[in-house]
């Protein structure tokens, strides 16, 4: 019987500063049986901060198919258990949503106990409009599907946030001016932590910018919509497709299936998880 079922929580954890845990979250961190964690080494340093003692369980991006599958069965039986990723929100660009979607589909309760998010709190911090925004997560790592999928996002008027690591930012700055052109922009980078800063300008100014300074930390780059409206000969009728053949249209242009499901989810205005479910039921 579903009532005899444990409950799923997605649970934040802090960016950077461990104060910004909550209260709530500790709690269920304390009376939880399980804790599945994006990296239980990383994670243990958490617990121990807050003197919390419970079992970690892995749950990443290599095994999340298959560790869904067992944390519902235990969760079927009656345990209760904490989802959590190395910082911030679990399932935003982070592993989470296949383990939601299962769970929601075998009738499990799920929960969030909210907490910090690196994309929110560097938009806010950005300068830039904030009303309304798209977020995109990490872009492809090949240039060539990069260059490709910010041009189908060229003609966006929301802002628009990406994640990126110290190692490939410079590269992903240049394609970007490359395909938006010379916008506003900000990039933050430790956020929150003790080197946390905000570079603000143009996105020729951060370029220039990480010419003279070696890029350290992770970052979230922040650019202002577009100005410009996308021409009628660039306009897809893609509304009669069902969501399969939407995400196959994308694939045929070369995009891996994460991104077309991403690219798909935009289009019908629905999100990342809703579409994995819609072609998975």
């Amino acid at each position: 019987m579903a009532e005899s079922y444990g409950t799923l929580y997605l649970v934040g954890t802090p960016i950077g500063n461990l104060e910004d845990i909550t209260y709530r979250a500790v709690r269920t961190l304390s009376e939880v049986d399980l804790i599945a964690a994006e990296d239980t080494r990383h994670s243990l340093r958490l617990l121990n901060h807050l003197g919390i003692k419970k079992p970690l369980i892995s749950y990443h991006d290599n095994n999340r198919i298959s560790r869904a599958e067992e944390l519902v069965k235990k969760l079927k039986n009656g345990q209760n258990i904490a989802l959590i990723s190395d910082a911030g929100m679990p399932g935003i660009s982070d592993p989470g949503e296949e383990l939601v979607a299962l769970a929601v589909s075998q009738g499990i309760t799920v929960t969030v106990v909210p907490g910090c998010s690196a994309s929110l709190t560097a938009l806010v911090l950005s300068g830039l409009p904030t009303g309304r925004f798209a977020f995109e997560g990490f872009l492809p790592q090949k240039q060539k599907d990069r260059v490709k999928f910010l041009e189908s996002i060229k003609y966006e008027e929301r802002t628009l946030l990406f994640y990126e690591g110290p190692h490939r930012v410079r590269k992903t700055l240049e394609d970007i001016l490359k395909v938006f052109g010379d916008r506003r922009c900000s990039i933050l980078r430790e956020l929150t932590k003790i080197h946390e800063e905000a570079i603000r300008g143009t996105i020729s100014h951060a370029i220039a910018h990480f010419a003279g300074n070696e890029p350290r930390g992770e970052f979230v780059i922040v650019v202002e919509g577009s100005k410009n409206k996308a021409p009628d000969n660039m306009k897809h009728d893609l509304s009669n497709l069902t969501v399969e053949e939407h995400v196959k249209y994308y694939m045929a242009q070369g995009y891996d299936r994460m991104d077309a499901m991403k690219l798909t989810a935009k289009d019908r205005g629905l999100s990342k998880r809703d579409v994995y479910g819609l072609l998975n039921s």
